[in-house]
This record gives C-alpha cells, sequence and structure tokens, in this order.
C-alpha cells in the first residue's frame, strides 16, 4: 500500500465527521470504503481478522491525512463484535455508519460440499452481518434517543444473491439472505431514523476476482457477461456506499444498488468482449 494525499469531498458528498466502522476492512473493497470514507471526512474503525494488514490499512490511510483506526474482529464472534463497537465508542463517543463488509468463500461441488464447509462460510457471511448490524443498531437507536443522530448500515451484498456460482454454494445462499437481512432490518429500525441498504457488486478487481481473470480464457468468460467491456474497480464500489451513507440518500432504505456493470440486466452474453 502507497499513501496518496486525501483530497476530501471530491464528489460532493463530504459525510462531516461522522464515524464509521467497515468489516473485512483490511483489503479489497473493504480497503476501498474505508480509503474513501476517510477522504470524505468520517473517521473510520477498519475491522478485520488480518490483522498485519489491517493495521497497515490504518496506517496509509493516516499517513495520507485521513482518520483512521484498526480493530482486530471476527464478526462471526460476539464477542468480537461487542468489542470492536466499545472501542469505537470509547474513541469517537459514537457510530454513525456500518459497513458489513467481511467475507469469505469455499470452492466445492455441491454434492462434495460439507456441512462444516457450509457453516463456516454462513457464519461470517450472514451470521456476522447479523451480529455486527444488531450490535450497531443498538447504539443507533440510544443516540438517536438522545440526540436525534440518524444512522446508515450498509450490508455487502453481490449479483450471486440473484445469479448462482455452482461451485460457491454457502457464498450464494449468504448473498441472497443479505438482501433480505437488508429488507427487515431497514423496516424494523425506520422508526429510528436507521437507513439499511445494501450494495451488490458484480465482477470487481479485487484478490477473489484474480484467480478467475488470471487468464484469457476466464477474462473473456467475464466479459461476455458483462455488457460494459471491464471489470469494476473496488472504489466504484466505494463510491456507491459514500453516497447510501450520505445525506443525499436520506430516503433510501431497504434497497440493494447492483454496480455490476450491466450484468443482471443481460439476458445473453455479450459476443466478441474480450
Amino acid at each position: 500500500m502507497r499513501a496518496v494525499p486525501l483530497a476530501k469531498g471530491r464528489n460532493g458528498m463530504d459525510l462531516g465527521d461522522k464515524v464509521a466502522i467497515i468489516t473485512g476492512a483490511a483489503h479489497g473493497i473493504g480497503y476501498a470504503c474505508a480509503a474513501r470514507f476517510a477522504q470524505e471526512g468520517a473517521r473510520v474503525m477498519i475491522a478485520d481478522i488480518d490483522e498485519t494488514a489491517g493495521a497497515e490499512a490504518a496506517s496509509v490511510i493516516q499517513e495520507a491525512g485521513g482518520n483512521a483506526q484498526f480493530v482486530a474482529c471476527d464478526v462471526s464472534d460476539r464477542l468480537d463484535v461487542h468489542n470492536l463497537v466499545a472501542a469505537t465508542l470509547e474513541a469517537h463517543e459514537r457510530v454513525d455508519v456500518l459497513i458489513n463488509n467481511a467475507a469469505v468463500v469455499h470452492s466445492s461441488d455441491f454434492l462434495d460440499l460439507s456441512e462444516d464447509d457450509f457453516e463456516r462460510v454462513m457464519k461470517v457471511n450472514l451470521t456476522g452481518a447479523f451480529i455486527t448490524g444488531q450490535a450497531v443498531a443498538r447504539v443507533m437507536k440510544k443516540q438517536n434517543e438522545e440526540d436525534q443522530r440518524h444512522g446508515a448500515i450498509i450490508n455487502m451484498s453481490s449479483v450471486n444473491a440473484e445469479v448462482a456460482i455452482p461451485d460457491q454454494v454457502p457464498y450464494v445462499v449468504a448473498k441472497g439472505a443479505i438482501n433480505q437481512l437488508t429488507r427487515v432490518m431497514a423496516v424494523s429500525l425506520a422508526q429510528h431514523d436507521i437507513r439499511v441498504n445494501a450494495i451488490g457488486p458484480g465482477s470487481i478487481s479485487t484478490g477473489m476476482l484474480r484467480s478467475v481473470n488470471a487468464d484469457d480464457a476466464g477474462r473473456a468468460r467475464l466479459m461476455s457477461r458483462t455488457p460494459m467491456g471491464r471489470v469494476g474497480s473496488p472504489d466504484e464500489i466505494a463510491g456507491v456506499a459514500v453516497f447510501l451513507a450520505s445525506d443525499d440518500a436520506s430516503y433510501i432504505t431497504g434497497e440493494c444498488i447492483y454496480a455490476d456493470g450491466g450484468r443482471l440486466a443481460l439476458n445473453l452474453t455479450v459476443e466478441g468482449q474480450s
């Protein structure tokens, strides 16, 4: 990672002095969200199980002029989540935004998938979002009662909530459930002025995609299903997250925004993309 000076509020969606917790923020989309939120003026708590990369991510953002701290956290562990929220309140006295981004994958044919591997992925990708979302929402509810502060929770979904990859069974199931979790959270928490939305990335240039995009054949398959003819960048997903966390999205809740280059709108594969 290299420190790049932050140009705050570059898209006009200044997050002021909001405090944001971002899980799975040591790498990929989570890190891009952390960097962009810091750019927009937020104070960021980076949560991840990768302590080395998480500490480095916070350091890079700090060197670039942003406000970021790292807290080691396994989102599937309720005590870890409690400690993450407590550390955030100790450092900043409030939580305004949560991005539930932490996720793992496990490749296996459906007939060979073990129950243990299914449950391990679900525990991080779905239960972790529930545990963290519930813990943060309780804080946001109290803040709303005391100071009329509103909160925003963003769950990281996927196009795979709508379409399936045959060897990614628990990941696909969890992302479909994330969309329903987003809706039920949104209707349950609206009375407390907490908005809950999701982002559904398509093919994004992250470590998860690298193995698929490593050769010409894999790249051609990706492009054949993407009308825009390219993979997306983590920063493009971070831009959607900034919008959903900002006051510009103040009347949006219970929605999933798919940033997928047109993939879900496509009925047939695109000829000639490479």
